[in-house]
């Protein structure tokens, strides 16, 4: 739009924050100074009736070196990455293996996180050379947006996610209709501007204000202002649940939800106890001849095979396939991957 990201993608929008010290991490957002709200009562969920819908599945969905992002080399717990005119470096726990490329290209960095190595954990950058500006311009398929050095080590973008939004954006020209996508957790939005730009009628929902405020600099960026995106702060859970009420309904709907965080008035989220709730209520809204929901899950201690198995269930009687597997980059240096995240995706 990712972890609590590596503990990934940051707390795509999501983290305890994809808060206080700008869950900024990604995207859900704590405002900081508000009391946590009690929780509200969870939904009542029960097994839904019909056949389950067909299954596809380990899908591994990669993302190769290209002009705009490539994973130069990893190694030794750590990342070397080309954004747009910058190489960057930052720790990656699951880089066990050792660096290919010689010191002296990874000492031609431009920018290095230190500081803890936690995913939330708060550090700082160092610029070896030329001191740097908090965002610079990048681009995504010939979108222009801002990358930002954050102080959670994130840059407000997790390239892995380019296959579902190419994904998607397949999806919404195919219709052949007006379609409606609802982006939860959207983080700095750079799902929402594809899916604009590729024809939908977009609503992006994030907790986090400071976020909400970079996926708009990035739309005039981008020069897509005149599409229609609807840009919401709000706890995305209560945000389902009004829509449901209100009767709203989406073709598409994304949700990347951090393994923890909390809303703009202190509501708390934690996956393993809300995302059931949560994914039968992006079922719930959903129009009558959908297209897709896709779920990324960074930072859990789990299998793909169970988010597959709760999104299975969740769409029985709909038909359609659910397709389930990770996320993956491939290095440039010597091939090797980098996992990031587990997704399961229903597709009509």
């Amino acid at each position: 739009m990712k972890p609590f990201r590596d503990k990934r993608r940051d707390s795509r929008s999501h983290q305890p924050a994809k808060g206080g010290a700008e869950q900024a991490q990604r995207g859900t957002g704590t405002a900081s100074g508000n009391r946590t709200e009690p929780k509200a009562a969870p939904r009542v969920l029960s097994r839904r009736d019909g056949a389950l819908p067909a299954e596809h599945l380990p899908l591994i969905l990669e993302v190769a070196p290209n002009a705009d992002y490539a994973l130069l080399d990893s190694g030794a717990g750590q990342k070397l990455e080309q954004y747009g005119p910058y190489r960057i470096v930052r720790p990656e726990g699951q880089a066990i293996w050792q660096k290919a490329l010689p010191a002296k290209d990874w000492d031609r960095a431009d920018a290095i996180f230190t500081g803890d190595t936690d995913e939330e954990g708060i550090g700082r950058w160092r610029f070896p050379k030329t001191p740097l500006g908090e965002t610079w311009p990048m681009k995504h398929d010939g979108i222009d947006y801002l990358g930002r050095f954050t102080s959670f080590r994130h840059v407000g973008v997790f390239p892995e996610q380019a296959s579902h939004w190419d994904h998607m954006a397949g999806l919404i020209a195919a219709a052949k209709r007006p379609v409606k996508v609802l982006n939860l957790f959207g983080y700095t939005g750079l799902a929402s501007l594809v899916a604009a730009r590729a024809g939908a009628e977009v609503t992006h929902v994030d907790a986090s204000k400071k976020a909400i405020g970079w996926a708009r600099e990035n739309q005039e960026m981008a020069g897509l202002s005149q599409k229609p995106i609807r840009w919401i702060i709000d706890d995305a859970m209560k945000f389902a649940e009004r829509e449901e009420r209100r009767g709203s309904r989406y073709d598409i709907i994304l949700f990347d939800p951090p393994a923890y965080g909390r809303g703009p008035k202190g509501e708390v989220w934690q996956l393993f106890e809300d995302l059931p709730g949560l994914t039968d209520l992006c079922r719930s809204i959903l129009t009558p001849k959908p297209l897709a929901v896709v779920l990324t899950a960074y930072s859990i201690r789990a299998s793909f095979f169970a988010i597959h198995a709760l999104m299975r269930d969740t769409f029985a009687g709909m038909g359609g396939t659910v397709e389930s597997g990770e996320l993956i980059i491939r290095e440039k240096s010597a091939g090797r991957v980098l996992s990031t995240s587990l997704f399961s995706r229903w597709v009509a």
